[in-house]
């Protein structure tokens, strides 16, 4: 049904030259600690991951923890034991995939204090002895050329530790994470120059100036730049609800600090190693459509910013402070403990359905003309409501994108849409998708069932399919006014769509073209950027 308020009018010319799009959130995404790994439910649920969401990388914490075994002593000896991370480094080239390895925690046997964070107390202090760290350092990654190949392994990102700038994962100081990537990368680079090392793996992109200088001061290597930033950070007192935190953060918060991290790292790839709407790991909006329609916007502005941007995490696999039984309790995850996706995973998926060739889309009030800038400013859409286009740069395949998001306690209504597509040729097929609360939204439906702790086999297998993508014909209809299920075609060949935006939702139209009409209205389409 169409609301009765103003209408929100967004035009998109289709004949235009686009401007390349990157999936960068597609480059790696985030887990807990490496002994879950090993587990079934999470390799299952990666694999998934990987075939419809597109990951390439994982990264995840305690690679070197005392739980891997992959450092221990005995009788005054160290002994190396690298099976346990070979398992999952087979397992994820099994599917396809890579490690984003994450060179932490300090093995209890070679920590100069015993200072831990986490449930599987990783060990959190310096080295007492750098050279036993670098001789670690050299003796794994020499293991792992070995096994996997030279070539392989340059295919690898070495990262050294997590967040050395908050005390809770690092209680060192800042020259002494200095020397720790000293050590490490002269170590790596020992076995071979062309392995890929970086840092400073801060939260709150910190330190990356002082980290660079350093660097060119003692004349040391530097691959690439990663950084964390959650838009909790900073924003309310420690210990605030993140509902409090969020109505402080403004709506391009991610944006803004990706590009300030752009510009320290100059022309280093940079990677944002984790984020999610909000740090913490049990926060009822990770559930919600609210997540699905703030991830969109987030990694819709982003694109030309990042190498990659690492969602944390894939799964509620998770135990970093327990293990939660409750079927949807607020966790990280794109995925419940069950496999059964959220409103954030299908965003995800409509994201990977993307081409790489973005258009210029203009707002203008009902009945004005189009004078406003292009949506790739990413702030440009009226109010809450946010529009995009993105083509397939290869294939006839058109997508308009719509999210309206505001962050909570920030007014925000169903809001009425009309975008307009011109020069758009013969369309073999277009359909909608959503998602809000009344769409591929299986934790709603769980409240509903009364959210029971323990699912039930067949609770499970009903809420995998409340939480599909449904894909909704459009028919069209000449010179009518139209809803979600119908568009107008104009006598000069535009076509319109007009539908309703419920709050804190994503919609997304997808129209296939007829080849032929497909190459002339797009003269060539733009070079895709190389991945780093």
């Amino acid at each position: 049904m169409i609301s009765g308020g103003a209408i929100l009018t967004f035009t998109c010319n289709l004949t235009q030259h686009g401007t390349p799009f990157t999936h960068s959130w597609e480059y790696v995404v985030g887990s807990d600690h490496a002994p879950i790994a090993l587990r079934a439910d999470w390799q299952d649920q990666l694999r998934r991951c990987r075939d419809e969401l597109g990951f390439r990388y994982v990264r995840f914490h305690g690679l070197l923890s005392d739980d891997m075994g992959t450092l221990i002593g005995h009788r005054d000896q160290l002994l190396y034991s690298f099976f346990n991370a070979d398992r999952i480094f087979d397992f994820l080239r099994s599917i396809g995939m890579r490690p984003f390895v994450e060179l932490s925690f300090m093995p209890s046997i070679i920590a100069s204090g015993s200072d831990t964070v986490f449930r599987y107390q990783g060990n959190v202090t310096p080295p007492r002895d750098y050279g036993q760290w670098a001789t670690l350092m050299t003796s794994i990654v020499r293991h792992w050329v070995e096994r996997y190949g030279l070539d392989e392994v340059r295919e690898w990102y070495f990262e050294v530790w997590n967040e050395p700038n908050l005390h809770h994962f690092w209680t060192g100081t800042q020259a002494e994470y200095f020397q720790l990537y000293r050590h490490t990368v002269e170590a790596i680079k020992g076995v071979d120059p062309s392995l890929r090392v970086g840092g400073p793996a801060t939260a709150q992109a910190a330190w990356i100036p002082e980290f660079l200088d350093f660097c060119r001061a003692n004349d040391l290597p530097v691959d690439f730049v990663t950084t964390h930033y959650y838009p909790t950070d900073a924003f309310g007192e420690i210990g605030a609800d993140t509902v409090s935190q969020l109505q402080n953060a403004p709506r391009d918060v991610m944006r803004d600090r990706a590009a300030e991290s752009r510009a320290a790292a100059g022309a280093l790839p940079l990677f944002y190693t984790e984020w999610n709407v909000s740090s913490n790991p049990r926060d009822g909006l990770h559930d919600q459509p609210f997540a699905a329609a703030y991830v969109t916007r987030i990694l819709m502005g982003l694109s030309q910013l990042v190498q990659g941007y690492g969602f944390w995490t894939f799964t509620d696999v998770f135990a970093e402070n327990y293990f939660p039984s409750v079927a949807f309790h607020g966790g990280f995850g794109l995925l419940n403990l069950h496999g059964i996706p959220k409103p954030s995973y299908r965003a995800f998926e409509l994201l990977h359905r993307l081409g790489d060739e973005r258009l210029e889309i203009a707002a203008a009030e009902d009945g004005t003309p189009s004078t406003a800038e292009s949506s790739s400013k990413a702030d440009m859409a009226h109010g809450t409501v946010d529009a995009w286009v993105v083509r397939g740069g290869k294939t006839t395949r058109v997508t308009v994108l719509l999210t309206n998001h505001a962050q909570p306690r920030h007014a925000i209504s169903t809001e009425l849409v009309r975008v307009t597509l011109r020069g758009v040729g013969a369309v073999r097929s277009a359909a909608l998708e959503r998602i809000d609360e009344r769409h591929a939204n299986a934790p709603g439906r769980w409240t509903e069932m009364g959210a029971p702790k323990y699912l039930s086999p067949a609770q499970v297998e009903e809420l995998m399919g409340v939480s599909r993508l449904v894909k909704e014909p459009i028919a069209f209809v000449r010179n009518q006014e139209n809803s979600a299920d119908a568009a107008t075609r104009s006598t000069d060949g535009a076509v319109t769509f007009t539908l309703d935006i419920p709050p804190h939702a994503v919609a997304a139209i997808t129209l296939e073209l007829d080849e032929a009409d497909a190459a002339t209205t797009r003269d060539h389409s733009p070079a895709v950027a190389p991945a780093p």
